[in-house]
């Protein structure tokens, strides 16, 4: 079978059109696809740390993180090099093969890259992937991360530009747009999709999408996340998305970027073992492994491994490091 042509030019009404379809029939059709590019048993899997968490200047609605929100979440100083290795350590040693660092930043400043920087340095050399979620970068914080190599910059655009305005007025949807392409004009991979739930309608999702879809390169991960509902944020008590409309947002996202890992990201402590299973059939190949998520809770490793082990599926193999693949260690 001849992969799909890889396109840039999806409309909204096409876009639209694929929610539409019958639920058995999107999912086959986005497994059809998943098959044409991955190895349809195998995820992907990442842990995710919180190095600099709370007092975040941005108003985004649904952060426990912002200084705007009375959360009471603790206010921590960027952690130290050696905690962050150890607990990349910790996660390789776990089955993770990508480590991602993120900081409650709105934009960090050149002394904040020159120290994350050495952690990427430092994470690196123990053979994972690194990326990293720090807020708005420019041309030149890109390429320093670039150069530290850097594998992945996560930048979110959470929702469609037409709803955007009503979660975050701190920064607008230009300024995320202008950070992804700073990021790939630096040559870094791109982590960037969106948030489920946060009170807006399909015709949001459908946008969302597209805007990813036709990006000139689709970023090569793709989270979809479902709100973790936090009590003092304003979305706290804001009416859960329906389980089936989050599993066709994956279908969706599948057949648009075929070649995008789509992770399944926050939301998964409230997502029962069916419904993960059915956005792994969607086209989900990629998830956060461990305990906690930034700030909120996520599956333990046990739990996880269980459910894979139940599906007859597994985590994908790191590759070994350059220095070591080069004298066949």
């Amino acid at each position: 079978m001849q992969p799909d042509a890889i396109r840039h030019d999806w409309t909204l009404e096409e876009v639209a059109a694929l929610f539409e379809l019958p639920f058995n029939d999107l999912l086959f059709r986005a497994q059809t696809v998943h098959r044409q590019y991955f190895d349809p048993n195998t995820i992907q899997a990442s842990t995710l740390l919180s190095i600099k968490t709370g007092a975040c200047p941005e108003d985004c609605a649904y952060c426990p993180q912002s200084v705007r929100h009375d959360t009471g979440l603790s206010r921590e100083a960027l952690l130290e090099i050696e905690q962050v290795v150890e607990a990349a350590s910790k996660a390789k040693a776990a089955g993770a093969t990508r480590f991602c660092m993120g900081a409650a930043w709105r934009s960090p400043k050149d002394r904040d890259i020159a120290k994350v920087s050495e952690m990427v340095r430092r994470v690196k050399a123990l053979g994972m992937e690194t990326c990293a979620t720090l807020g708005m970068l420019d041309a030149h914080q890109a390429q320093a991360l670039k150069h530290a190599g850097l594998d992945y910059y996560n930048h979110n655009l959470d929702t469609s530009e037409e709803f955007y305005g009503k979660i975050i007025t701190t920064r607008t949807y230009q300024d995320r747009l202008d950070t992804l392409a700073n990021v790939r004009e630096a040559g870094l991979k791109v982590c960037c999709g969106g948030i489920v739930g946060l009170g807006e309608e399909r015709r949001d999702r459908v946008a969302l999408l597209t805007t990813l879809a036709n990006l000139p390169t689709h970023p090569e991960s793709v989270p979809i996340n479902e709100l973790v509902q936090v009590e003092g944020t304003p979305l706290a008590g804001t009416e859960a998305p329906d389980t089936f409309e989050f599993i066709r947002t994956i279908a969706v996202a599948r057949i648009l970027m075929p070649r995008s890992y789509v992770r399944l990201s926050a939301g998964r402590t409230q997502m029962s073992e069916e419904k993960q299973a059915l956005c792994f059939l969607a086209g989900a190949n990629s998830m956060f492994f461990g305990d906690k998520l930034l700030t909120t809770g996520n599956p333990d490793t046990e739990r996880d491994l269980a459910l894979l082990s139940r599906l007859g599926m597994r985590f994908e193999q790191a590759e070994a490091p350059a220095e070591l693949a080069a004298c066949g260690c």
